[in-house]
């Protein structure tokens, strides 16, 4: 039953920050959020029993897009300027 509410709960969460990446201001919001929700799209695999899966979820999915994201956006504010 536990288990049941917390996969509610952070089915919720990454609806919420779904929304902000899609209605928030700012691409930098948006980046951040769109690595929340691969984020708790692993902590959801981790409860179904795909610890691999969330694994490389977090890493390529948050962590390394999320990075990548960063410094496109780093680079092409940069070129405006120039």
């Amino acid at each position: 039953m536990i288990l049941t509410g917390m996969t509610l709960l952070l089915c919720l969460v990454m609806i919420g920050a779904a929304l902000v990446a899609i209605l928030g201001k700012g691409l930098a919001v948006a980046i951040l959020a769109t690595g929340l929700v691969s984020l708790v799209a692993s902590l959801l695999f981790l409860i179904l029993a795909a610890p691999d899966v969330a694994m490389t979820e977090a890493a390529i999915g948050s962590g390394l897009t999320t990075f990548l994201f960063f410094f496109v956006l780093g680079r092409v504010r940069g070129g405006e300027h120039d």
